[in-house]
């Protein structure tokens, strides 16, 4: 798993990530925006109130969170087989 120690809320939905490992980027979240629990970032100032959870993952109040790997894959444009080696499938011989 992949830990977050940095994020910075910027215009648009957008987070500038920094994570443990080094790897750093920008995630635009704006295609969530309104969609079930993604709705409470419509009200003002909603979104900005992002902060870290005890597992690196992102959180906007005990109702919302989501997962630093995903993000991760989303920065580094990996697979998630390729960051996670044994999600791989074999085939039968």
């Amino acid at each position: 798993m992949f830990k977050i120690i940095a994020a910075e809320p910027l215009p648009n939905y957008r987070l500038r990530l920094r994570y443990e490992d080094g790897v750093a980027g920008v995630v635009n979240l704006s295609h969530l925006v309104g969609n079930g629990v993604f709705a409470q970032w419509n009200e003002p100032g909603a979104f900005e109130q992002v902060s870290l959870g005890n597992r690196g993952e992102l959180r906007w109040n005990d109702q919302l969170d989501l997962c630093p790997d995903a993000l991760y894959l989303e920065i580094t444009g990996q697979s998630a087989e390729e960051v996670f080696p044994n999600l791989r499938v074999t085939a039968n011989a």
